[in-house]
């Protein structure tokens, strides 16, 4: 069955934070170099993409686990998994085999509930983080026109990511946490360049990211502003996740959901940082946050950022499976 079949009956749920469910296991710089990076002459510590490289086994329990709390799509462990983002522990020429492998492990689990319960399909998205550079932004306040990155640059390493995504099985592209709007055209431009070529073509989702309470991207933009400049592209969903609270993201989100001609999606974070950058938000504080969209019939998926945990999905779900998915008015052809 399409996930699109499936979303017009059933709110889908979206995994939680796997950098919080990584933390849980204090990892050590050995953790992370494993076999094949044991003599890297850089620090890897915090690089949790290699992880699924070299620690497998904590990753697929990760999935195992978001699975077993109610979740029907699993992301991949790649959030840094551009050849830009990568550079930061100079590991660029791993990049191909982070991603594939990610998605292998990912693909693997998702297999083996979809098998043990087969009316409950389980999916897996390919996630593609923004990178740490922008597109629209200078790092330099001394010169506003100056710019880190090119988009031919930006398109170039999305494209390198998303196929090593798909060749590993992904069932779906999810550019996330968009900070730069510029970025994700460029993201968009290489994977449709990609489907070009391949022959293949996958489901594309878009989650940006409101910082402040503002209301806009940090590239400047507003939430409508953000969903009409990619709006271009045959999308199976827009959405916001990260940066806010659930009680804060929903304004926002009321824009996506009255405007937006695709299936909607939110994740957003167990509410804001505390001063140690730690996440106090309870699954039952979250999920009465949570509620509210579905009251108002908002989102089509729903899943969990920053500072979540199986125990949040799991609320999350229960609350779900009550209410039915956001009617969407146009016709989705992603």
């Amino acid at each position: 069955m399409k996930i699109q079949d499936i979303l017009q009956e059933r709110i889908l749920i979206i995994d939680g934070a796997m950098g919080t469910m990584i933390q849980r296991h204090t990892l050590t710089e050995e953790d992370f170099r494993g076999e094949r990076f044991k003599d890297h002459k850089h620090v890897l510590k915090g690089n949790n993409d290699v992880l699924s490289i070299t620690r497998p086994d904590i990753i697929k329990g990760i999935h195992r686990e978001y699975f077993e709390a109610g979740a029907d799509i699993a992301e991949t462990n790649t959030f840094s998994g551009t050849t830009i983002a990568q550079a930061d522990y100079h590991l660029q020429d791993a990049v191909y085999d982070l991603n594939f492998q990610s998605a292998r492990i990912a693909r693997e689990v998702a297999d083996e509930f979809t098998a043990r319960e087969p009316h409950k399909p389980r999916f897996v998205a390919g996630a593609m983080g923004p990178t740490n550079k922008t597109a629209s932004i200078s790092p330099d306040v001394n010169n506003p026109g100056f710019r880190a990155i090119t988009f031919d640059e930006l398109a170039a390493a999305f494209k390198l990511q998303a196929r090593a995504l798909m060749d590993g099985g992904v069932d779906l592209l999810l550019l996330e946490t968009i900070i730069d709007t510029l970025n994700v055209k460029a993201a968009l431009f290489a994977i449709q360049e990609l489907f070009e070529e391949t022959g293949k073509q996958i489901p594309v989702m878009v989650s940006g990211t409101i910082t402040d309470a503002s209301g806009r991207t940090l590239s400047g933009q507003t939430t409508e502003a953000f969903l009409i400049s990619v709006s271009h592209a045959p999308l199976l969903s827009i959405g916001l996740n990260c940066a806010l609270g659930a009680s804060l993201l929903r304004p926002y989100l009321q824009v996506l959901s009255d405007k937006a001609p695709f299936f909607v999606s939110a994740y957003p974070n167990a509410g804001l940082p505390n001063e140690f950058g730690q996440y106090d938000e309870t699954p039952e504080q979250m999920g009465r946050q949570i509620e509210e969209f579905l009251k108002e019939g908002l989102v089509n998926m729903l899943g969990g950022c920053c500072g979540t945990t199986p125990d949040h999905i799991r609320v999350i779900a229960q609350l779900a499976s009550k209410y039915k998915p956001r009617k969407v008015t146009a016709e989705v052809t992603a």
